[in-house]
């Protein structure tokens, strides 16, 4: 029975090392390589007190002051907060003294209860990090010290520890290190929750602040894309009063005026929604037309690029109702900002144009970007897509950065670019809607 419960407590700690040292693959955090070695050394504590590997008895105490360092590495990158409270009177003085002498008792009790030192020095650290803490709300450290303390409170009661050795079972310690485990692995797993959304909202700042960092740009764009339909409807007003005043305006002159005039408002009125609908944040993910997302980018920079003379090219060599299912305006944004980065590329090219070409794949949808800019160089190309790095004077470097979070975010997407004969091309990849 014993070598059945000491195999389960050993597959629990197992699969807890295995689980942590793949978080910290992917993180590379001290928190979980800490851990995981007070794991290990746990482990190999437990493998020679059990006695029944053939480990020299002389190794234990060596294993259980690796593990006591690795608890305190552990404990204090886990620890969240400061690690002294802030006094500005007497009775927070007095509160702090008792929160303290209470955190003392449990530790203590934790030690004589489990006589384990490892995990009371967590316990012990990790609890003065909320009484320190406790405005901090419900945390990863919170859920870690509320288990503990239940735990012990529970085994305190039923008296459990008296309780197992008279009935000879395994010591309790051994209970604790499997249920340390699960306790580790609960509060990780939270921590990733809330980590996750923090840069998830981080993520939406920088998508704001990006669109906000454009906005002049936008307004520049915007006074473009007025000016030839308000010169328009100048003229029109224009021609119908000289008419008018001649007394030559017949019904058929009036209603063609009155369509020019109200297919110009129209168009002005297009643009400031798509403006607008550029501006609004949004997570908010649906099916729509691709097609329509791309046109909506190419009608707030399209008066800019022929201020410039660049001509824009786009071949949509798909069905028309090709939709698929994201953030509308976030698409329109990436091909936006792609659009923008060729056009600022393009400066002193002869005969500059940018091509969109859109197509089908092997039911994905790709959408390449290209322009005869003359590429991009290959110091620069692999570091592109990293936040911060830009090769402007005034440039944010988050950009392409951002271009690649929406892309594989919202669209479960990817991206990819290559240097051509002529510039550089970006191709998205996308889901089709079947």
């Amino acid at each position: 029975m014993n070598v059945l419960s000491y195999g389960i407590i050993f597959g629990i700690l197992i699969m807890s090392i295995f689980y942590t040292f793949i978080r910290f693959i992917y993180s590379k955090e001290l928190t979980y390589i800490s851990y995981c070695a007070m794991q290990v050394f746990s482990l190999f504590y437990i493998a020679t007190y059990s006695h029944i590997f053939s480990i020299p008895q002389s190794l234990q105490d060596l294993f259980l002051i690796l593990a006591m360092i690795s608890a305190i590495l552990f404990a204090i990158t886990f620890y969240e907060g400061k690690f002294n409270p802030k006094i500005s009177n007497f009775k927070e003085l007095l509160i702090n003294t008792l929160l303290l002498n209470i955190v003392i008792l449990m530790v203590f009790y934790n030690y004589l209860l489990f006589d384990y030192p490892p995990y009371t020095i967590v316990y012990g650290i990790l609890f003065i990090s909320i009484v320190f803490n406790l405005n901090h709300g419900l945390n990863p450290t919170t859920l870690y010290v509320i288990g503990w303390s239940l735990l012990s409170f529970l085994l305190f009661i039923f008296n459990m520890k008296e309780y197992f050795i008279e009935q000879k079972y395994i010591d309790i310690v051994l209970v604790a290190f499997a249920i340390e485990a699960v306790l580790f692995t609960t509060s990780v797993s939270y921590k990733y929750v809330l980590l996750k959304n923090k840069t998830m909202d981080y993520q939406n700042m920088l998508l704001q602040q990006s669109k906000m960092a454009q906005s002049g740009e936008m307004i520049e764009n915007i006074t473009h894309q007025f000016r030839q339909p308000l010169n328009n409807l100048s003229l029109i007003l224009l021609n119908v009063k000289k008419r008018y005043e001649k007394g030559r305006v017949d019904r058929d002159y009036f209603d063609k005026k009155f369509d020019s005039a109200k297919n110009q408002i129209e168009f002005l009125s297009k643009t400031i929604n798509d403006f607008k609908t550029f501006y609004v944040p949004s997570k908010h993910k649906e099916n729509f037309y691709l097609k329509e997302a791309i046109e909506n980018s190419f009608t707030i920079i399209s008066a800019d690029l022929n201020y410039k003379g660049i001509e824009l090219q786009f071949h949509f060599n798909a069905p028309k109702d090709t939709d698929i299912y994201g953030i509308k305006n976030e698409l329109s944004q990436v091909i936006l900002a792609l659009i923008s980065n060729a056009s600022d590329a393009l400066e002193g090219i002869e005969k500059p144009w940018i091509k969109v070409e859109v197509s089908l794949f092997n039911e994905k949808v790709m959408i390449k970007i290209e322009d005869n800019a003359q590429g991009i160089s290959k110091n620069h190309i692999k570091k592109i897509f990293d936040p911060y790095f830009t090769t402007k004077e005034e440039g944010s470097g988050i950009g392409l950065y951002l271009v690649k979070m929406i892309i594989e975010e919202s669209f479960n997407g990817h991206i990819e670019v290559t240097n051509t004969k002529e510039g550089v091309c970006f191709t998205l990849f996308l889901e089709q809607l079947i």
